[in-house]
């Protein structure tokens, strides 16, 4: 499930994360701390909509997030959002889990990639098989919030 160049672009352009604090992956410059990543607070944002990067029916998507909700229970997940328009999806930010946890949980979604974070810095975690693949970034705040 290695994504296209395309896709890793979409990945790279999108924003994560709550409504009104939504972050982009920078891999410039140090980031800002939105308020659900204070310092030192480990985080993912996981989505089960549209595995493998191909679109799903909104009810196939739905059904999918409803079981990955009820599976991440424990760690209190924030409702969030990835990406814009068409490929605008529900996600949850779940804070105190390991990357592995979250690599897991992407899996188990079929996603090619989930975002984890310590603070301020970000990876996405590319989920090939058994194996992943980081790459590193730093949070940015989104300047609309939306």
């Amino acid at each position: 499930m290695r994504p296209d160049a395309q896709q890793r672009r979409a990945f790279l352009a999108a924003a994560y994360g709550p409504l009104g604090q939504r972050v982009s992956l920078d891999g410039e410059s140090a980031g800002v701390w939105p308020t659900w990543a204070t310092p030192g607070t480990r985080w993912a944002i996981v989505t089960a909509w549209n595995p493998a990067g191909r679109r799903q029916s909104n009810r196939a998507n739905e059904t999918a997030q409803a079981a990955l909700r009820r599976q991440v229970a424990r760690w209190a997940p924030l409702p969030g959002v990835n990406g814009e328009g068409p490929w605008r999806e529900p996600s949850v930010v779940l804070r105190g889990l390991s990357v592995r946890e979250a690599a897991a949980l992407g899996r188990a979604a079929r996603q090619l990639a989930v975002v984890y974070g310590v603070g301020r810095r970000a990876a996405l975690v590319w989920l090939d098989g058994d194996q992943v693949r980081v790459e590193r970034a730093w949070t940015q705040l989104e300047a609309t919030g939306a």
